[in-house]
């Protein structure tokens, strides 16, 4: 297909995403910052596993009308097909696991602890939760921090803020993207049912690999797996508009027939995924507009290794697809599953470790922050080079 195909096959809201993702951005750190309460107020409404806000309801209902449409497409048959390609969802798993974690690591180690850590402060330390089960007297240490007692008088560890930030950006590489990879591989017309699978293998598989992964990169001794948190996420941003796609999909085929669902009802929802996308981005941004807001230059510390990554595991994955001879719908999603990040995940497992006001969580916020525009860059980038795959179709 060639560029101007491409472009013609956009409708007004995608050729134009960019800004309108970018103007959305925009508006909610204002209204973050010129209507707080409003900002307060929506991110009290939440779901909590103990003390720690694990799903924000008013985003989880954002996110299922972006999910929704998208999962109401799905031919359940091609996923079975889909999931019997061994070679696509080979190649995810290995990018995922074996090694996206890993180069998270090393970036980040080398520019939060290396190139930029004269700018981050060689001095400069951040007071993040006790680990459970360590309660030792004032002064004594645990890894590279040590106990002390913060301005309430509560005994939190102090750490140095790089390895705060570190810690974040780990926590963002070893949750692969589930929810949004389908919106991404979706405006990038892959495989939805190849995206499906992985969605759904990624899924198990962080409830297994999550835990050690986080433990063995952290090294700040044993991550407690957050089941809990891992799977009220799964279930509300995936699980729930994947079952309400695949029964009204049913029914509507059954009662209304496949012409009128493809010519009447799908044409319906177009705009949805996207307009849901854009509420969503104001939304987050309004809620974590004052952390962002409040500390410019720490963002462009963290944002530039977490945006080398991303760019370096969509090359990777997506040059070893057409190495491999993938076709273009099994490629496309395969990098995008592999570049982007599971940020729900990620943002609610640093609150729950490390707490709120934590360096840990500020580097997940800047996980979301640069997400979205990337994520689009990357899309065009597919479009644009779909033609040089093997078996490449029009759809």
């Amino acid at each position: 297909m060639t560029d101007g195909s491409a472009k013609s096959g956009l409708s007004f809201f995608e050729r134009y995403l960019t800004m309108w993702v970018l103007s959305c951005i925009a508006g909610g750190l204002v209204l973050g910052k010129l209507a707080p309460q409003i900002s307060r107020a929506l991110d009290g409404w939440t779901i909590s596993v103990g003390e720690a806000p694990v799903v924000s309801v008013p985003i989880a209902m954002c996110l299922f009308f972006m999910m929704y449409p998208i999962m109401v497409k799905i031919d359940f048959a091609e996923v079975l097909k889909a999931g019997k390609n061994l070679k696509p969802v080979g190649l995810t798993l290995f990018i995922n696991w074996a090694v996206k974690p890993f180069t998270m690591y090393a970036l980040c180690s080398f520019f939060l602890g290396t190139l930029f850590y004269a700018f981050i402060g060689p001095e400069a330390v951040d007071h993040v939760k006790r680990p459970l089960g360590f309660d030792g007297p004032i002064g004594s240490t645990y890894g590279v921090g040590t106990l002390v007692l913060d301005a309430s008088g509560a005994k939190v560890l102090e750490i140095p803020l790089w390895r705060s930030y570190l810690a974040g950006c780990i926590l963002l590489g070893i949750a692969p993207c589930t929810a949004m990879v389908l919106v991404w591989g979706s405006l990038a017309k892959g495989n939805d049912g190849h995206t499906l699978v992985m969605v759904a293998t990624n899924s198990l598989l962080m409830l297994v690999l999550y835990g050690p992964l986080g433990g063995f990169l952290l090294g700040i001794g044993r991550l407690p797996v957050p089941w809990q948190a891992l799977l009220w996420s799964i279930g509300i941003y995936v699980a729930l508009p994947l079952v309400a796609g695949y029964f009204s999909r049913k029914w509507i085929l059954q009662a209304k027939g496949a012409d009128w669902f493809n010519r009447r009802f799908l044409p319906l929802l177009s705009p949805v995924t996207i307009s849901a996308l854009l509420v969503t981005l104001v939304l987050l941004f309004s809620l974590k507009g004052e952390m962002i807001l409040s500390n410019p230059l720490t963002i462009l510390w963290i944002a530039v290794p977490l945006f080398l990554q991303t760019v370096l595991i969509f090359s990777l994955t997506y040059g070893l697809a057409r190495l491999g001879g993938l076709n273009y719908a099994d490629a496309a999603p395969s990098a995008m599953i592999g570049a982007s990040n599971h940020f729900e995940v990620a943002i609610a497992t640093a609150t729950m470790l490390f707490g709120l006001s934590s360096g840990a969580a500020l580097a997940t916020v800047v996980g979301v922050l640069i997400e979205v525009p990337v994520m689009l860059m990357l899309v065009k980038i597919c479009l644009r080079t779909r033609s040089r795959f093997p078996n490449t179709t029009n759809a």
